[in-house]
C-alpha cells in the first residue's frame, strides 16, 4: 500500500489527515512511529473507530519521502479514488 502513497492521491499532515478519516475520504492512512504519540494517537483512534487501516513507518523522514516531500511528516492518508 506504501507504493501507493508515492503516485496516489494524497493528504500528508496530521490535521489533513485527520480530516480525511473525519470525511470519509481516507483509503488507508500511514503514521510515523518516531512522531509524538501525543499526537498520533488520536489519529490512531479516530482510524479505528472508523474502520480505517493503519500502516506504521519507521520514520517521519521516510514517511516524508513517500509523500514525495522534502519534510518528515507524521501522517500521511491514501484518498480513495
Amino acid at each position: 500500500m506504501i507504493s501507493k502513497l508515492k503516485n496516489g492521491k494524497k493528504v500528508a499532515g496530521l490535521k489533513q489527515s485527520r480530516r480525511a478519516v473525519s470525511t470519509g475520504q481516507a483509503q488507508c492512512v500511514f503514521l510515523a512511529r518516531d512522531a509524538d504519540p501525543i499526537t498520533t494517537g488520536p489519529v490512531a483512534a479516530l482510524c479505528q473507530e472508523r474502520e480505517v487501516p493503519v500502516e506504521w513507518i519507521s520514520s517521519m523522514r521516510e514517511l516524508g519521502a513517500h509523500c514525495g516531500i522534502t519534510v518528515g511528516a507524521a501522517a500521511a492518508a491514501l484518498l480513495k479514488e
